[in-house]
């Protein structure tokens, strides 16, 4: 109860102003590298629509950078400096931004790199990658993803925001397990850990410890979420769990054992959830869930997490925001009421 209060002043003091008749949503945000410009998109449209209200947000890598930035734009000063927030990030993270030459580098390394692409270009700096390690290439420990974060985000302020609970992946490299960190513990080197791709950067130490990227092993988490103050999780999904053509092609191959292996833990957790419902329905409502898929841009994507260009982030963007519309019409009168997303077909073998 005292949360909801703080919650509730910090928003008269900030001038939030949830608008009559928003439905509150829980939003998981799936990591996809630069193809997490298409988050980007969905998040643009659904703060200027203002339909939707958000009680918690989930990430993993590119997804807990989008989280963090709709989180400190909320705390500052509503959606739209969260829409200014996302924007300029990801102006920044373009080819066009304004990074000195050695950090444009790595930070196109590592959106490029998520999952590993199948183009010609990629098979070359992929087989650099498995001779040199970040430690080799990146001696002086370059991390330009750091110094963007530290551009836009006050994580003071995140912390001590209480109108959006926050939780951000990360893989413990000597357990090989989950750390989900909790918006009290977010900083900037938790979301550095959450997109440290083990090619790219060097782990990121935290109490102690070295992280890898949250993809591997939460991706996004979902199921904190089911503590948070909604009964609706809207999931953002970049990668497909299921393609109906088997590949043949080198490309093709590696390109879905990537897929498979950064969607395993989203499948793991959707079959949770799926249990859950199970086992709620006889005596209790269950978590609705939803989902926004990035789809139909298969050709134009093809090898396209190697771009980096704001042309392309601007393409995923208005991808986001047709899909984040498409979404709200159908669905808008559901949330609250049912999932629309079929747990039992998703998760069947």
């Amino acid at each position: 109860m005292l949360k909801d209060m703080s919650a509730g002043v910090h928003r008269l003091l900030t001038g939030i102003k949830p608008r009559p008749g928003a439905k509150r949503v829980n939003l998981a945000l799936q990591g996809g590298g630069a193809h997490g410009a298409f988050t980007w998109g969905v998040l643009d449209y659904f703060l200027e629509d203002g339909r939707l209200a958000f009680s918690a947000v989930s990430g993993a890598s590119a997804g807990a950078v989008n989280a963090v930035m709709l989180a400190d734009g909320l705390a500052r000063g509503g959606a739209e400096e969260a829409r200014k927030r996302l924007a300029e990030f990801w102006r920044a993270a373009s080819l066009g931004g304004d990074l000195p030459g050695p950090q444009r580098i790595v930070l196109d390394r590592m959106l490029a790199l998520f999952p590993v692409g199948g183009s010609p270009l990629q098979f070359f700096v992929d087989a650099i990658a498995r001779l040199m390690s970040p430690y080799d290439f990146n001696p002086l420990n370059i991390n330009p993803l750091k110094s963007l974060i530290e551009r836009f985000v006050d994580f003071d302020v995140i912390r001590g925001y209480g109108g959006l609970d926050l939780f951000i992946s990360a893989t413990n490299v000597h357990s090989g397990r989950l750390r989900v960190f909790r918006r009290e513990d977010v900083s900037a080197d938790v979301v550095m850990a959450s997109a440290a791709l083990p090619h790219v950067f060097r782990a990121v130490e935290i109490d102690g410890e070295p992280y890898w990227d949250g993809g591997f092993t939460g991706n996004p988490p979902i199921l904190p979420l089911i503590s948070a103050n909604s009964d609706d999780v809207l999931l953002i999904q970049i990668a497909p769990l299921r393609r109906d053509d088997t590949p043949t092609t080198a490309r093709d191959i590696l390109n879905r054992v990537n897929e498979i292996s950064f969607s395993s833990s989203l499948a793991a957790e959707l079959r949770a959830l799926e249990y859950v419902g199970r086992g709620t329905a006889r005596n209790a409502p269950g978590i609705n869930v939803h989902r926004i898929l990035l789809d139909g841009l298969d050709k134009r994507l093809n090898g396209s997490r190697l771009k980096t260009d704001y042309d392309f982030f601007a393409l995923l963007h208005r991808a986001g925001r047709r899909a984040a519309r498409r979404f709200l019409d159908r669905h808008f009168d559901d949330i609250g009421h049912r999932s629309t997303l079929d747990l039992v077909k998703e998760t069947a073998a």
